[in-house]
C-alpha cells in the first residue's frame, strides 16, 4: 500500500508540473512570440492603382485614380487634374492622354475632300476619314468621331465672325513634308474667330504648331511627334504643342492634356505651352493638369505684362530633356501680375518646379 501511495504522488506531482508548463507556454506565445503588425507604407511607397482606358464623354476632374485603399478600391480621383508625382513615369501610365484614349470611337468612312470649305450652320461631321483640311465659315460645326489628314496650312481652321465650333474625338495628323510652307503644315486647330472653341479627346501630330488659340477649351488631347521643317523664308518653323499669340478677349483653359515637343531646338523647337504676347498681352489662361514635355522651355508663361495666368498641378516631365525643355520647365513667368498663380507644379521625380523672374 505505501508503495502505491507513493506512486500515485509521483503521478500527481508530474501533472501539476506539466500543467504549469502548459500555462507558461501559452502565456509566452500570446504574450511575447507574436511578430508586430507592418506599418503602413507611407504614401510615396504604396501601389498605384492599374490604370484604365478613359471612356469617352465628359471629362473626369482628372482622368487619374488615386492609390488603392485597404479594401482595395481606388480613392475618389483629386479634383486639380495632377496625378501623385510619384506614380509619374509616362503619360498613359499615369492617366493622361495617349493613343488609346484618344481619337475616334468608331469605324470610318473615306471622304477626299480636299481642302473643303464649311458654310452650314450647325454641320455635324461624324466618322470621316477626311483626305483635306476643313476651312470653317460657320457658326456650331462639330467635328467628331473622324480623322483629318491634312496637306493644308490646318486641318481644320475656324474663320473671323464665326464661333461654336466643336472637335472631338478626332484624329488630326498630315503627311510630312507635302505641305505649303516648305513642304511643312502650320497648324492642326487654328481659331481665327471672335470665341471660344472646344477641341477634346483628339489625337494631334505633325503640324509645327499644333493647337493655335488665343481662347477655347482644350482637354484630354494627346499631342506629340510634331514634325520640325523650314518655312518659306528658309528659317526653322518654330514649334509648340499650344500656342497663344496674346491680345485675347477670352479664356484659354488647357486641361488634362499630354503635350509633347520632341523637336531639337536648333531646328525650331520652342515649347510644349507657349504663350506668347506677340499680337498684345496675355492674359486670361488656365494651365492645369497637364504633361508637359519638351521644347526649348517646357512653358512660356506669358511675359512681364501677363495677367490672370494660373499654372496648376502640371508634370514636368523629363522624357527629352533633364529640365523637362532644354533650357528648363518654365521662363517669362510674371511673378507679380494681377490673378497670376503658380501652384502643385512638379517634375516627373516630385521636384517642386518654381519659376525665375520675367525677362
Amino acid at each position: 500500500m505505501t508503495h502505491r501511495r507513493r506512486r500515485l504522488r509521483a503521478w500527481l506531482l508530474a501533472g501539476v508540473v506539466l500543467a504549469v508548463a502548459l500555462a507558461l507556454y501559452r502565456a509566452d506565445r500570446t504574450g511575447v512570440s507574436e511578430p508586430p503588425a507592418a506599418p503602413p507604407l507611407p504614401p510615396s511607397a504604396a501601389p498605384s492603382a492599374a490604370p484604365s482606358a478613359t471612356p469617352s464623354g465628359t471629362p473626369s476632374a482628372t482622368g487619374t485614380p488615386g492609390p488603392p485603399t485597404a479594401s482595395g478600391t481606388a480613392d475618389p480621383p483629386a479634383t486639380t487634374g495632377a496625378p501623385s508625382p510619384a506614380a509619374c513615369a509616362s503619360p498613359g501610365a499615369c492617366g493622361y492622354p495617349d493613343a488609346r484614349t484618344t481619337g475616334p470611337r468608331i469605324a470610318l468612312k473615306r471622304h477626299d475632300t480636299g481642302n473643303m470649305s464649311v458654310k452650314t450652320d450647325g454641320m455635324v461631321i461624324s466618322g470621316w476619314d477626311i483626305n483635306g483640311s476643313l476651312d470653317v465659315y460657320a457658326n456650331d460645326v462639330t467635328v467628331v468621331d473622324s480623322r483629318i489628314t491634312s496637306t493644308n496650312w490646318w486641318g481644320i481652321n475656324l474663320r473671323p465672325g464665326f464661333s461654336g465650333l466643336k472637335v472631338l474625338h478626332t484624329t488630326i495628323t498630315a503627311v510630312p513634308g507635302k505641305g505649303p510652307d516648305n513642304g511643312g503644315v502650320n497648324y492642326a486647330v487654328s481659331n481665327m474667330g471672335g470665341s471660344s472653341i472646344e477641341v477634346g479627346w483628339c489625337d494631334i501630330s505633325v503640324f509645327g504648331n499644333a493647337l493655335s488659340m488665343g481662347q477655347g477649351n482644350l482637354h484630354d488631347n494627346y499631342v506629340h511627334d510634331l514634325v520640325a521643317f523650314r518655312n518659306q523664308g528658309g528659317e526653322w518653323q518654330h514649334t509648340d504643342a499650344v500656342i497663344s499669340g496674346g491680345g485675347n478677349k477670352g479664356r484659354l483653359t488647357v486641361r488634362h492634356n499630354t503635350l509633347l515637343n520632341a523637336t531639337p531646338v536648333d531646328k525650331g523647337a520652342t515649347a510644349a505651352v507657349g504663350l506668347f504676347a506677340d499680337t498684345g498681352v496675355v492674359s486670361s489662361v488656365v494651365v492645369d493638369g497637364n504633361w508637359l514635355a519638351g521644347g526649348a522651355y517646357a512653358l512660356y508663361g506669358g511675359g512681364p505684362g501677363a495677367t490672370g495666368i494660373q499654372v496648376t498641378d502640371n508634370v514636368f516631365s523629363t522624357e527629352y530633356h533633364p529640365g523637362s525643355g532644354a533650357y528648363g520647365p518654365v521662363t517669362a513667368w510674371n511673378e507679380g501680375g494681377a490673378g497670376n498663380v503658380w501652384r502643385g507644379n512638379r517634375m516627373t521625380d516630385g521636384r517642386p518646379v518654381t519659376p525665375g523672374p520675367a525677362s
